[in-house]
């Protein structure tokens, strides 16, 4: 049985941070960064029968095509997945009543419909790009037990030799797509994602601060292993791949490309975009 400090419960019943019973999360679960691009992809729903709202974290749940789904904003970065991800899972694994773990497990689709930075000059702003791995830069999997496949293993190796990797910064990690899902995006261009713990100096940036890896973007675009590329930057996909991984669900990220960093390009319109991608990903996946 789980501590009432371990498992919190809003006075309803409901998940501490993400406000949701069982009932509320679909079968299909679109994450978002922003909050206000939740009524955005929830437009595209047959009905919208439920929302909510806690500090960031917005959901709203309904019906598409015959079909249970919920989209639900994380803010931004890994910190904020560990606690979306979390209670996602413990809606649908655990007995909220009896504060234990349910005999069952329920497997969700989680996919995310996010904004990136491309590292590679070939992959211009507005196109549209399905992560293959998520390579963690993050150091939040290092919390969790049972992750020595993603933290040891040859790609990590050579990225870490190739690349220098500065002994301050955690160990990175590696984290496959959901193959059932990406075998779906054929369409769509395909490459390892990135993920930082921050915007600014984890991804290279410069404003009044000195940093520690000035060369990071581009010791990540010249990396290459068994024909794969680092393709883009962000900071949550690494975190949802592993936590998904972990909790036994199916995720994948796919990102509008809004910027290039290479090329030193930004979208013109990318709300238009990020519109067009949500568009195209739900008519894809149901």
């Amino acid at each position: 049985m789980y501590k009432n400090s371990e498992l919190i419960l809003n006075p309803d019943g409901s998940l501490y941070h993400i406000n949701l019973k069982p009932e509320h999360v679909g079968e299909t679960v679109f994450l978002v960064g922003d909050p206000d691009r939740v009524p955005v992809v929830s437009a595209f729903f047959d009905q919208v029968d439920f929302k909510t709202q806690k500090r960031e974290i917005v959901t709203h749940s309904g019906k598409l095509r015959g079909k249970r789904v919920t989209v639900i904003s994380t803010g931004m970065g890994t910190d904020n997945i560990d606690i979306v991800l979390g209670e996602l899972d413990a809606a649908v694994n655990l007995d909220l009543e009896k504060k234990e773990k349910k005999a069952d497990h329920t497997s969700l689709k989680i996919i995310r419909l996010g904004t990136s930075g491309s590292l590679q000059a070939e992959i211009p702003v507005d196109s549209l790009l399905a992560s293959s791995h998520g390579l963690g830069l993050d150091g939040l999997l290092h919390f969790y037990q049972n992750t020595d496949a993603f933290t040891q293993n040859p790609l990590i190796d050579k990225f870490i030799t190739d690349s220098k990797w500065n002994s301050r910064f955690a160990r990175p990690y590696i984290v496959p797509a959901g193959q059932s899902l990406l075998a779906k995006t054929q369409d769509f261009k395909t490459g390892i994602t990135a993920t930082a713990c921050g915007f600014y100096g984890p991804q290279g940036r410069v404003l009044r601060l000195d940093i520690q890896e000035p060369e990071l973007n581009e010791k990540l675009t010249a990396f290459e292993f068994d024909g794969l590329k680092i393709t883009n930057f962000e900071m949550e996909t690494s975190a949802i791949y592993g936590l998904a991984k972990l909790m036994g669900h199916e995720a994948l990220s796919v990102n509008t490309i809004i910027a290039n960093r290479i090329t030193g390009d930004f979208s013109t319109d990318y709300k238009k975009a990020v519109k067009n991608m949500i568009g195209q990903v739900l008519e894809t996946f149901i």
